[in-house]
Parts: structure tokens; sequence; C-alpha cells
């Protein structure tokens, strides 16, 4: 496989930033900074942790497929971040660390899948007339 040029690594290793960056921040926030007084803590590890350990092996092989699809699962801590941003002046501060994180993931993501996408030509193919 050829290597990537220098702007599509630039934005695997934003979009890992921030992929990587969330990882880390969910749990921190979840458990120890800012616990839910009425959930569990395996309650909000399973909701909020673990779909972000599905695109994880993909993201770290800098699979663009990977990067693609893992974008719409970051929208949702997107939707979060912004609601609590808006709703709870407790938590903003964590919700602006998640959406900064969040904001990294999705900006990286999305130009990386699609610069190396091109790349390596695994655009969709258009049909020719026959």
């Amino acid at each position: 496989m050829k290597p990537a040029q220098p702007h599509t690594q630039r934005m695997r290793y934003l979009a890992l930033a921030g992929y990587l960056g969330l990882l880390c921040w969910v749990p921190l926030w979840r458990l120890w900074l800012a616990p839910h007084p009425q959930l569990s803590a395996g309650f909000l590890l399973a909701l909020w942790f673990l779909p972000l350990l599905l695109p994880l092996k993909g993201i770290l092989k800098g699979n663009p497929y990977t990067y693609a699809w893992a974008n719409f699962l970051v929208l949702l801590y997107l939707t979060h971040s912004l609601t609590l941003l808006w709703v709870s002046p407790a938590e903003r501060w964590l919700a602006a660390v998640e959406l900064i994180f969040t904001l990294m993931m999705l900006t990286g993501g999305v130009f990386y899948a699609r610069w190396r996408g091109k790349e390596l030509d695994l655009g969709l193919k258009k049909n020719q007339p026959h």
C-alpha cells in the first residue's frame, strides 16, 4: 500500500487525536469528574464508552472506510455535547471538552477518509453508459 500524502496524514492524526481524546475523556468524565447520581457506572460505560470501541481496530490501522463510518457514531457525541452546552451550566466545561474532541474527529475523519480513499482509488465507480 502506498504511503499517504502529508496533508492526508495530518488529517489522520487530527482525527486520531480527537478519537483517542474521546476514548479517554468519556470514562474520565462519567466515572470521576461528574458521575451521574441515578445511573450506575456500568450502564454509563456501556452507553457512552463501548460504542467508541467499535471502530478502534480500523482507526488504528488507518482504514479510510472506518474513519468514514466512525464519523456517524461521533455525531452522537456531537449532539450530546451541544445539548449539554445549552441546558447544563454545571457541565458546560465538560461538554466543551467533548465538543473539541468530537470536532477534531469529525473534521480529520472526513478529510482523511475522502483524501485517502482517493489516493487508494477506493471511491464509488460511476456507471458507464453501454
